[in-house]
């Protein structure tokens, strides 16, 4: 369609006296379309369109009966009433008549501007990490304008973790926007959706500190951080792939070293600009944060044992001093701190994922001469001695450690303490018959050894059975039921000294 300024030129030209080649070579038209454009006065003319009726009941019947499926009802109209109608036509006559479910109103389109928003969600992956499938949690903070992201990784997502990440990712930064636009979490939500949602008091008290707000999205319109939903298909399709993780300290290492140096440096294929350089831009409109902004900590009460340990986090950590009183840990997303009437008994940087049942005393100081009293004691060494006496004694622990659980490490302390008294050759013989007979108690396998002492090679003299038996009415009755499985009663004249 030409533009109604072309057609306007195209007609003065006309009147100048151009000719219509030479219009037609100018204004880049067709010499038909100068010619036509010409005999209408340069004005484009008005073209009636005719509007098709369709009897509104029989659409309100259809669309009942199609359960308000319009594509449903198209193929009714041309195929069962004969009447042609295009489909968008048919969508069109039912919204003006109100008949057609109102359509999904869509989210609000907001321009790029420098210094803005931001936006902050998570998503939840499955990838190998330390040799095994683990289910992580991926947060990401977005900058809407300079494209940057801070991705970092968690067995698990809180509050406290959502603070600790925003704290940790803004002050690396250095700068926050005046607005974070989050989906209706209740991390940070206290109650409403969207426009209405009101922030819980904590998480708005954390916000202001930061020099931003929180905005919570109006239900299903995730694409309102469409930005941000990108930046979670870019890391599953980008940083996930073909990257080996050996721990959760190596994932977010390499996820690090991901997000702030090589996409911040990698040209944004869309926009056709490089965050890193955008932000330079962008951080003359950002709020600049102070260097010493505290950083978000929990506060945890407990007692400390007789021995001068206070447990968290399934390890042990020392109190310096001689009282055993009550004490504070405060858990920060890096390290810990033991307080006493607001006084730092000692700091201790938080372990690697993973570590428990570990002590922990302060650097530079005499290692504490007593160990905590309720600190496990793992079975690893006990378990690792029996394994190698015999590849019997292997086959059993295989069979019966698994479905005990947490008593296995009392069943390993015995058996162990049972093999040090006991012959290895008289050791091995018993194992290989409780094994037979699924024996799992430690007095019933002292049993065994006791008896194959006392009886030595002899054997059991065999039983005379009367084959009468079997003309017993009784025997008759149950002679139809499934046999009953006497495989682990099976006579063994190599070992059954009872």
């Amino acid at each position: 369609m030409i533009e109604a300024d072309k057609r306007k030129a195209v007609f003065l030209l006309h009147q100048e006296g151009m000719g219509g080649r030479e219009i037609a070579r100018r204004l880049n038209v067709s010499r038909n379309s100068v010619d036509t454009i010409i005999k209408q006065g340069g004005v484009m003319p008005e073209v009636e369109r005719t509007r098709q009726v369709i009897d509104e009941e029989l659409l309100r019947r259809l669309y009942a009966a199609c359960d308000g499926f319009a594509q449903r009802v198209h193929e009714k109209l041309t195929e069962e009433e004969g009447i042609e109608v295009t489909y968008s036509t048919l969508t069109r006559i039912l919204r003006e008549l109100g008949i057609s479910k109102p359509s999904k109103a869509r989210c609000d389109r907001v321009p790029d501007e420098p210094g803005a928003e931001m936006q902050h969600d998570t998503t939840i992956y499955t990838c190998n990490v330390g040799g095994k499938r683990t289910k992580i949690v991926a947060s990401i903070l977005y900058l809407r304008y300079s494209k940057r992201r801070y991705l970092k990784l968690y067995r698990h997502f809180t509050r406290f973790n959502m603070k600790s990440f925003l704290h940790e990712a803004l002050m690396f930064w250095g700068y926050s926007a005046p607005l974070c636009i989050i989906d209706n979490t209740n991390l940070a939500r206290l109650r409403g959706a969207g426009s209405t949602a009101v922030i819980a008091p904590e998480m708005e008290s954390f916000s202001k500190a930061h020099g931003f707000r929180f905005q919570c999205h109006a239900i299903k319109h995730a694409n309102r951080k469409a930005g941000e939903e990108r930046s979670f298909w870019t890391t599953e399709t980008n940083f996930l792939p073909g990257r080996t993780f050996e721990s959760m300290e190596d994932l977010n290492a390499q996820a690090f070293e991901w997000a702030t140096v090589r996409m911040e440096n990698r040209l944004v294929s869309k926009t056709g600009l490089i965050p890193a350089k955008a932000f330079e831009h962008e951080s003359n409109f950002l709020t600049k944060l102070p260097t010493h902004l505290p950083a978000p900590y929990c506060v945890h009460e407990r007692g400390t044992d007789q021995y001068g340990y206070v447990a968290f986090a399934a390890n042990f950590y020392w109190v310096p001093g001689t009282k055993r009183d009550s004490i504070k840990v405060l858990e920060y997303m890096d390290r810990l701190k033991l307080c006493k009437s607001g006084e730092c008994l000692a700091e201790y940087l938080l372990p690697p994922d993973g570590t428990k049942n570990q002590l922990f005393s302060p650097e530079g100081e005499p290692k504490p001469r007593h160990q905590p009293g309720n600190r496990r004691k793992p079975t690893l060494e006990e378990e690792k001695r029996l394994r190698a006496i015999n590849e019997s004694v292997q086959t059993y622990l295989d069979a019966v450690l698994k479905p005990m659980g947490i008593k296995r490490h009392n069943f390993l302390r015995k058996l162990f303490t049972l093999s040090r008294k006991t012959a290895p050759a008289l050791f091995i013989t018993s194992i290989e018959r409780a094994h037979k007979y699924q024996i799992t108690d430690i007095n019933t396998i002292e049993r065994i050894i006791a008896l194959n002492v006392t009886q030595g090679e002899r054997t059991l003299p065999s039983v005379e059975i009367d084959e009468d038996f079997k003309k017993r009415d009784s025997y008759q009755q149950g002679r139809l039921t499934d046999p009953p499985d006497l495989s682990n009663y099976d006579d063994d004249q190599e070992n059954n000294h009872e």
